[in-house]
């Protein structure tokens, strides 16, 4: 459950809210609804299309007009549109805030807020937050690294090395989003942006040593908040037996919250520079992002130089 008192912890401040009235228990209500609600034509009594699971924003417009309204019929008006499941009242700019209001959300401790953003700000701002709040999540186990701008998910069974590469990487100052767990949400519909989770963000647990605060270790240049997801590698232990591609012009993916990723095997096995691997697939991956393929590339070249060789016989 997504409550009122989380919106206000984790965004208050980007939003500017200053709680004026209903804290307490209030603000344990839920937020239902990924949206936020000007009333409008609501408080002229108009109620088809109103929603009182979203959150109400109060701007110019709407307290011009509750201001024309004698006290009674002010009240009255309020009262038809908060209801029991209202998450909380954001009044915008700054706003002076009608007494009748105030006392109906202390007398039915409904939080309000104020902030002096503009009520087309707030109302944007507050919707993006809540769709990123309200968005699918899926945990993934594995180290979250960001190289060269490139967001990879290292996977792989256990002890193959994944902590030791990401490791690796710290040190060529490149960085961690999280390590072990690893929380991908959908944003805008169609990308995915990974995130750590909170008790064990910008720490790491390496056999051997145990666990490390990288931002201790390495400076706060090697961490990350969120990035992308834009690669997944999966580590596995050289096996002879298994044939892996040597040419890159299959394009394997896998499936997270229903949105192809590019997907990656990477053999591992003593002498083989597996940090170094890491760096040149975020960089292929790039030259594959400005439509630059060097396998195609090469192949086209092959097929050109037989095609020569052909002609000459």
């Amino acid at each position: 459950m997504y409550s009122v008192k989380d919106l206000f912890s984790q965004h208050g401040n980007s939003l500017g809210l200053e709680l004026m009235d209903g804290g307490g228990e209030g603000l344990k209500r839920e937020i239902a609804l990924p949206e936020a609600h000007r009333p409008g034509l609501a408080l002229a009594g108009y109620m088809k299309g109103h929603d009182p699971k979203r959150v109400l924003i109060l701007g110019k417009v709407e307290l011009e007009y509750l201001g024309q309204l004698n006290s009674s019929l002010l009240t009255d008006r309020l009262s038809a549109i908060l209801e029991d499941v209202t998450p909380a009242i954001i009044v915008a700019r700054g706003l002076p805030i009608p007494k009748e209001l105030s006392i109906l959300c202390k007398k039915r401790q409904l939080p309000l807020f104020r902030t002096h953003h503009s009520t087309m700000q707030l109302f944007s701002r507050l919707t993006l937050l809540l769709n990123e709040e309200f968005a699918p999540t899926q945990c993934l186990h594995g180290t979250f690294v960001e190289i060269h701008g490139i967001g990879v998910l290292i996977q792989g069974d256990s002890s193959v090395g994944k902590s030791e590469a990401a490791l690796g990487l710290l040190k060529r100052e490149h960085r961690l989003i999280s390590d072990d767990i690893v929380k991908v949400k959908i944003r805008s519909g169609e990308h995915l942006v990974g995130f750590g989770v909170e008790t064990t963000r910008h720490h790491m647990e390496i056999r051997g040593i145990g666990i490390i605060n990288v931002a201790d270790l390495f400076g706060a240049v090697c961490i990350k908040e969120k990035k992308s997801l834009d690669i997944v590698v999966k580590l596995e232990v050289w096996d002879d037996t298994h044939y892996y591609d040597r040419m890159g012009l299959s394009r394997k993916t896998i499936d997270i919250l229903n949105i192809p990723v590019p997907y990656h095997i990477l053999p591992v096995k003593p002498g083989r520079d597996v940090v170094l691997l890491l760096e040149t697939i975020a960089l292929n991956h790039r030259l594959k992002k400005m439509k630059f393929h060097s396998a195609k590339k090469f192949k086209e070249k092959l097929r050109e130089a037989i095609s020569q060789k052909s002609k000459i016989k």
